[in-house]
């Protein structure tokens, strides 16, 4: 599922063992329900993945502020928004908000780590990570539907272990 309750998200948060960060992810939501929500399920972090100007990243958490990618232009809109922790860089699609799998270019990705950190999401899958670490150098990765089961939808556990394992290879094989 793309969504969950404050409430299932609370009893997932509380069954975690020790120093797990947790990211509750939030669409074009009002900044006081989602500080709410982030407060009632014991969210670290929120990441804003709509239409959120500069204002509502001064927040009650920490923010990740995604930023749909076409081209080079789209890097512009950054340097408003100093009060995110990073940027989450993902694919621009006029038909979804994220989980698209599709990639944009990389070379953008680079270009934008001159404003800060970057977490690069958008078209990832266990074949290309590698390529995407090496090339980016990111502060971090996200992955959504490159780890899932076509048919399900839901993750696909041995998709899910191959990213992570060829994702940490990168990262330590190019410090």
């Amino acid at each position: 599922p793309r969504s969950i309750t404050s409430n299932t998200a609370g009893n997932i948060i509380s069954s975690l063992p020790p120093f797990i960060v947790t990211v509750g992810v939030f669409v074009d939501m009002g900044k006081s329900e989602v500080c709410e929500i982030a407060s009632h399920a014991g969210l670290n972090i929120i990441q804003f993945h709509g239409s959120e100007s500069p204002e509502d990243c001064i927040t009650c958490r920490k923010v990740i502020k995604t930023i749909r990618v076409k081209d080079l232009t789209d890097l512009e809109v950054i340097s408003g928004y100093e009060a995110a922790s990073a940027i989450l860089l993902d694919t621009y699609s006029p038909n979804m908000i994220g989980g698209t799998g599709q990639k944009f270019n990389w070379e953008i990705a680079v270009e934008a780590k001159k404003f800060g950190r970057i977490i690069l999401a958008g078209g990832l899958t266990p074949e290309n990570v590698e390529e995407a670490v090496k090339m980016v150098r990111p502060y971090g990765i996200d992955v959504a539907s490159g780890v899932e089961d076509a048919q399900t939808g839901r993750k696909d556990h041995k998709k899910l272990k191959l990213f992570i394992e060829r994702a940490q290879k990168a990262f330590l094989d190019n410090p």
